[in-house]
């Protein structure tokens, strides 16, 4: 079995969010089942030194894309029993960014087109080739409906994962000749025809023979319209093809028991000294050092549809109860500007750290205690399990990935992992945080709450598993 993913992003080279981490993961976890495993992403400018030192030249090609004829080189990069391959054109990323810049649409669609025409010029040939988000998805539109009929593409099986639904790679409809090099006839047949332009993130659900989603319930929720972001009929049209499956995290990068980050080095079965990091924490962010009190973290984009607009409504109401709150991450400069203030008003207890920081959000799983993620939709999210991992027990809506992987705790008999609530707003999220403040003043039971989320496994043995068996039932290949 030879499998091919291509990404626009692959961590650890260029990472923009979860993407990069899924891609950094799950094809070393598919090649350790003995699979042939190669990757394919851009050859980016912010890529580093370090790595560019490692790379191979193979060659370059000359690709066709309309009335373009672009220059393509190929490198190549051996890692972790995983091929890397890099593809090169300054032009369109060399710049300081990987996304929104103004032709965002005509650099992936070049870099669809350069997957797709260099399959021939390897010396390998995929049995699968399996994409990711809309900036790849033309290459299922490309090798189904471009080059059907040729042996090679013919025998290939394609494979789309949607990350996210609500990015969909939309523009005009009289671009999909001259920037995306698609006949008329795929727009009169409605392969990519939508909402009277065109969707990169349809064709790639139209043409792929197999999709999914990166979890159970998020392929389930996207056939309705407040999940599907206009895309419920297609996703209706096309379910019989459609499979959730779950994400998992890189558990020996999050790892307490060998994460330097932490001052403290703990496990499942030896957490006495995960106190140390968490008067460590307060004592960075300038909190009040004392171990008794909650401390509930958030690591998170600052927008809406993470729930902050309900965090924002409640702000007051959680400061009210016994805890310390710990907000991390960027986003919308109205909720950064709350939690700065918020800061202000509660000194010594509230600490709003407006930016993007891996080794400080390491130490904030290390020694918070309840982690909320109140999200309005989550595919899957990556870090609820992250939190578990380290002893910091989630409160969480049950959408998406959450649903999936946060099972809610039953104080009386001591089973699940956190604590949900299911209708999007305020008063139910105070109601199930309020539960979980509580239920820390029982320390016996806390404690063994926070064993049991961190025994949990969320490794990528068995999405992998589950993905190499899609692959032999698309293909008939062992």
């Amino acid at each position: 079995m030879k499998v091919l993913y291509v990404t626009s992003e692959c961590a650890p080279f260029v990472k923009t969010g979860g993407l990069a981490d899924v891609l950094g993961a799950l094809p070393q976890a598919v090649a350790a089942k003995r699979v042939s495993v190669r990757v394919v992403m851009p050859l980016y400018g912010s890529i580093s030194e370090q790595w560019r030192a490692e790379m191979k030249f193979i060659k370059y090609v000359y690709i066709s894309l309309a009335w373009r004829n672009l220059y393509c080189g190929l490198f190549e990069l051996k890692k972790d029993g995983v091929v890397y391959y890099f593809l090169d054109n300054e032009y369109y990323f060399k710049r300081q960014d990987i996304y929104g810049h103004f032709d965002d649409g005509e650099r992936f669609a070049f870099f669809s087109k350069a997957v797709t025409d260099i399959l021939p010029q390897l010396d390998w040939k995929p049995d699968v080739v399996h994409c990711h988000d809309w900036q790849t998805a033309l290459v299922p539109v490309y090798i189904k409906r471009m080059y059907a009929g040729e042996d090679l593409y013919d025998s290939i099986r394609t494979v789309f994962t949607v990350h996210n639904i609500e990015y969909q790679g939309r523009y005009d409809a009289h671009l999909a000749g001259d920037i995306f090099a698609l006949p008329p006839a795929l727009m009169e047949d409605g392969t990519v025809a939508y909402g009277g332009g065109l969707s990169l993130l349809k064709g790639g659900i139209e043409c792929a023979d197999h999709v999914t989603t990166v979890s159970p319930t998020y392929a389930e929720e996207l056939q309705y319209p407040f999940y599907a972001h206009g895309m419920e009929q297609v996703i209706l049209a096309n379910k019989d093809k459609i499979t959730g499956i779950l994400n998992g995290i890189d558990t020996t990068l999050y790892d307490p028991s060998t994460d330097l980050n932490l001052s403290h080095c703990y496990g499942a079965d030896a957490m006495a000294d995960r106190v140390y990091n968490k008067l460590d924490l307060q004592q960075i962010l300038g909190l009040n050092q004392d171990e008794s009190i909650p401390i509930i973290a958030m690591v998170s984009r600052l927008v809406r549809h993470k729930g902050l607009d309900l965090v924002a409504s409640s702000l007051d109401a959680i400061m009210d109860m016994p805890v310390q709150f710990v907000v991390l991450g960027r986003g919308d400069w109205h909720f950064e500007q709350l939690f700065l203030s918020a800061q202000s008003n509660y000194s010594g207890r509230l600490s709003a750290n407006i930016m993007v920081n891996f080794g400080l959000a390491m130490k904030v799983f290390g020694g918070a205690d309840i982690f909320l993620m109140p999200s309005q939709a989550e595919p899957c999210g990556l870090a609820q399990m992250m939190a578990m991992r380290y002893g910091v027990v989630p409160v969480v809506r049950e959408t998406g990935g959450l649903r999936d992987t946060v099972k809610p705790y039953i104080a009386e008999t001591g089973e699940g992992s956190g604590f949900t609530f299911a209708n999007y707003n305020a008063g139910d999220m105070l109601y199930v945080l309020r539960q979980a403040v509580e239920a820390y003043t029982d320390r016996k039971a806390w404690a063994a709450l926070q064993k049991r989320d961190m025994s949990l496994s969320f490794d990528w043995t068995a999405p992998a598993g589950q993905y190499l068996a899609l692959y032999r039932k698309l293909t008939g290949k062992r």
